[in-house]
C-alpha cells in the first residue's frame, strides 16, 4: 500500500493547518482521491495518479503526507466528518440511538470498514485522536441538548467505553452488530435495561 519507505515507526510531522495555497492543494488532493475511489479499484490507486488529477507534483503529496498510505487515512478522517449535526427527536435517549444506529450502518459498510482500516493503519499519532473526536463531538453535542431538556445522559467517554467500542470491536471482526444489538448498548447506558452481553457485571459511570 504504501509507496514510500520510512525507517520511522511513528510520524512526529504536525499537523498542517490550511489557509490559502495550502488549503487549495488539500482540497484538490483530496478531491482526487475520492474521485479515483469511485472510477478504479483502491489497489490501484498510487501517488502519481492522484498528482495529475489534482494538478499538483507528487513531491507536493510525498512533502505534505509522507505516502499514500497516510493520505488515504487524511482522506478517510474528513469523510468521518458529519455534514450536518445529529437529528434531534425530542429525547436524549432516542438521539443517541438514532445516531449510533446510523454510526453501526455506516462504520459496517464496505466504504465504512475502509475507513477504519485507512485510519487504524494510520503511523500519525494524531490521526485515531481525530478519529475518535469526530464522534465525541457529535455525542457531546447530544448531551448539550439533553441538558437543555433537564434529561439525564450517561455521559460522553461513558458511551464511547459502552457502546461506540463494542460496536467499533464488532465491525473489526466481522460480526457487525445488529439494530437489536445496538439498541440493547444504548438502552444498557441509559440504565433502562440490563448488562446486553448479560456475562459481565454492568459497568458504572466514571467519577469523572
Amino acid at each position: 500500500m504504501r509507496e514510500m519507505d520510512s525507517d520511522a515507526t511513528t510520524d512526529t510531522r504536525p499537523t498542517p493547518r490550511p489557509g490559502g495555497r495550502s488549503a487549495r492543494v488539500q482540497r484538490a488532493v483530496h478531491d482526487a482521491v475520492n474521485a479515483l475511489l469511485g472510477e478504479i479499484d483502491r489497489a490501484q490507486i498510487t501517488v502519481p495518479a492522484i498528482a495529475a488529477r489534482a494538478g499538483v507534483t507528487p513531491s507536493t503529496i510525498y512533502r505534505r503526507w509522507g505516502d499514500l498510505g497516510e493520505l488515504l487515512a487524511d482522506v478517510a478522517v474528513e469523510r468521518l466528518r458529519p455534514d450536518t449535526p445529529p437529528e434531534d427527536t425530542g429525547s436524549a435517549q432516542r438521539d443517541v440511538l438514532l445516531y449510533v444506529t446510523q454510526f453501526a450502518d455506516e462504520m459496517a459498510s464496505g466504504p465504512g470498514r475502509t475507513v477504519l482500516r485507512d485510519v487504524i493503519g494510520s503511523t500519525a499519532e494524531n490521526r485515531s485522536g481525530t478519529c475518535c473526536n469526530v464522534t465525541r463531538n457529535q455525542l457531546e453535542l447530544l448531551g448539550e441538548r439533553a441538558a437543555a431538556r433537564g434529561e439525564d445522559f450517561p455521559g460522553v467517554e461513558y458511551l464511547i467505553d459502552t457502546v461506540i467500542a463494542p460496536i467499533i470491536f464488532r465491525i473489526l471482526s466481522n460480526e457487525p452488530p445488529g439494530e437489536a444489538r445496538v439498541a440493547a448498548l444504548v438502552a444498557h447506558a441509559f440504565g433502562t435495561m440490563p448488562d446486553p452481553s448479560r456475562a459481565a457485571p454492568a459497568l458504572s459511570a466514571p467519577s469523572s
